[in-house]
């Protein structure tokens, strides 16, 4: 057997710099590349085998980790999970900063490989710099908290353990049922040990995503449930976009004549435009889609996870007789609220029943009720996202103005707060790639790293980012580093003062305003500071401006499309309204007992409410 000596970081970085996948025909390289965040546990072991493979695995430098991470998740999520990227901090602080992010990546079921530093195998130098001690069980360093939120983790003590657990770490990525983060903690002195390794472990491999099928027994179930149902409804999820399925849905919806919703990640599987299309559902759904989940008497579950903004809390779903199909590659999802399980794949389940199906057709009455509502819906966004020449706009109204800009190339990313929801109902999509929201963990701070992943994925794509001045302050270092990498964004900054968002469901369940807004805040005697978003983004480098209300923004949008790099374009808003037609009820805990009336009267409508919910 033909050997090299390497070292474990050597070792590893030559593997992953081996890896292909056959991407629409093509083989394409697997890794993107390395975000890596330099220190004392991985520079001098990881960082130097880096160097010398720097042409062929490329490292990228960001300002924090976590959102380094969030931008490898995000170009994850763009290549519908076909390509990926890993990210390498130092130990302690570098690596905990990775945990927010490796949670963000196991609630949305994407990849990323994580190779935090570790302290030393040995324990020679122990207690290292920035080593967390635990005196009962000196095994454990702050790298265990990868554990619960990794779907595949080991700490590589010895360098040939590498040839058993990078493949598993591999697959981990590449499994589309189990897919997630997978880290491999890496001694910063096991990094620099070196091993005669096979050479054949470094030999080129293509990897190609299974496409697990379903099971005839429950495929004839799910057949024979659709072709008896008179009003059936698909909700499309996450997994149509990542089994490659969004124009195979689109066909069976449009041959069958059935109604589609989207869910969050679902979203953009069809275009607006499409005939079946009733738009988003559930909490931050449209009311065409809502009405139609609660008259169906059935619906077909692609590839979604049936979350409670997706479900109502379990509420939304109101018939006793209805059947639930879950159509999900994993089988977790596919037996959830008691459904009919058709485990497999997206694509070749939706073809698998539109062959059993054969001409099987929807009444022209059922069409005609989506058709309806869906005028009516429309309706409904244009009024609500019309510009009113307000000085303060609504979320709604700027959400009209960066869609009526982003065109037929843009793709809109933002995550938590407000804006999502708002986003969800309103925003109108071309297709797929179009609409890039991570709302499975709702993390603040994605958004602007988001973007960027984005665009590395997307460089075709013109990207907009939507951001709070809330998740803005959080996490924004990453403008300098889309202006060192050239990748432009155009980032649209909405700044209502506070966490608006988390002050209206505060008031919705009966509290006073307080800690959210930055004027119901605990402050100087002259209040919070006004803050300068486009004088902050640059000084990071970027082109910006701040505007009053939507033409002005609108102005702004054309000059930022014209624009070579990351341009931030800030407004006040007002934190106020959201968009009151459509939603569900969605379960949040009101205190039982208050000395606030108000409270006291959201308590009695959460027990109503909550009997409308199906266990």
């Amino acid at each position: 057997m033909n050997t090299i000596r390497l070292t474990m970081a050597q070792a590893l970085v030559k593997y992953l710099a081996a890896q292909r996948i056959e991407c629409e025909g093509r083989e394409v390289a697997l890794f993107e590349g390395v975000f890596g965040i330099f220190g004392h546990g991985n520079v001098a072991g990881l960082g130097e085998a880096l160097y010398h493979a720097r042409e062929e695995l490329p490292t990228y430098r960001a300002h924090n980790e976590q959102t380094m991470a969030h931008a490898a998740i995000a170009f994850a999520k763009a290549n519908g999970r076909r390509r990926m990227m890993a990210a390498t901090s130092s130990i302690g602080p570098g690596a905990t900063n990775m945990v927010t992010a490796a949670a963000l990546a196991h609630a949305n079921r994407l990849p990323i490989l994580l190779l935090p530093g570790d302290t030393f195998a040995s324990r020679d130098p122990d207690p290292v710099l920035q080593q967390v001690e635990h005196f009962g069980d000196p095994t454990i360093t702050v790298n265990d908290c990868f554990r619960p939120v990794s779907r595949y983790f080991d700490r590589i003590t010895r360098p040939e353990q590498l040839l058993t657990s990078l493949p598993q770490a591999i697959a981990t990525l590449l499994d589309p049922e189990h897919c997630g983060p997978a880290t491999l903690a890496l001694p910063q002195d096991v990094q620099t040990f070196a091993y005669d390794y096979p050479e054949s472990f470094f030999a080129p491999r293509v990897h190609r995503i299974r496409r697990p099928q379903p099971d005839p027994r429950e495929l004839e179930a799910a057949i024979v449930a659709l072709a008896r149902s008179e009003r059936p409804l698909i909700i499309a999820g996450g997994g149509v976009h990542y089994a490659g399925a969004c124009e195979r849905l689109s066909e069976f919806a449009r041959t069958h004549g059935v109604p589609v919703a989207e869910t969050q990640a679902g979203k953009g599987a069809l275009p607006d435009t499409h005939p079946c299309a009733v738009g988003a559902i559930g909490v931050t759904g449209s009311e065409a889609a809502n009405h139609l989940a609660r008259e169906a008497d059935l619906i077909l579950a692609v590839g979604t996870r049936l979350q409670d903004f997706t479900t109502g809390s379990r509420a939304l779903f109101e018939r006793d007789d209805l059947t639930l199909v879950a159509l999900n590659v994993g089988r977790f999802d596919s037996q959830k609220h008691h459904a009919l399980p058709l485990t497999g794949d997206a694509f070749d389940g939706l073809e698998a029943l539109d062959t059993g199906l054969a001409d099987w057709r929807l009444s022209a009455a059922w069409q005609e009720r989506a058709d309806n509502l869906k005028r009516e819906w429309a309706e409904v966004v244009a009024r609500v996202t019309a510009d009113e020449g307000a000085e303060l706009p609504t979320d709604a109204q700027v959400i009209g103005a960066v869609n009526r800009q982003a065109g037929e190339d843009g793709t809109v990313v933002c995550a938590a707060g407000g804006l999502p929801g708002e986003l969800h109902k309103l925003w109108r999509c071309a297709g797929p790639g179009s609409y890039h929201v991570e709302y499975g963990y709702s993390c603040m701070g994605y958004e602007i790293a988001g973007g960027l992943g984005v665009k590395m994925a997307r460089p075709d794509r013109e990207v907009f980012v939507m951001v709070g001045d809330g998740s803005y302050l959080m996490h924004n270092s990453e403008l300098a580093t889309s202006v060192m990498l050239g990748q432009k964004l155009v980032v649209v900054v909405l700044d209502n003062r506070g966490f608006g968002c988390i002050n209206r469901l505060q008031r919705g369940t009966g509290g006073a305003g307080f800690n959210n807004l930055l004027d119901d805040c605990l402050t100087i005697e002259g209040g919070a500071p006004k803050t300068d978003f486009a004088a902050h983004a640059r000084a990071l480098g970027c082109e910006a401006e701040s505007v009053r209300g939507i033409q002005a923004l609108e102005d702004a949008l054309v000059r930022a499309r014209q624009a070579d790099t990351t341009y931030v374009i800030a407004l006040d808003t007002d934190p106020l309204p959201s968009t009151s037609e459509g939603g569900a009820w969605w379960e949040v805990a009101v205190p039982e007992v208050s000395a606030r009336e108000p409270v006291n009267e959201a308590y009695a409508s959460y027990r109503e409410a909550k009997r409308r919910q199906h266990r």
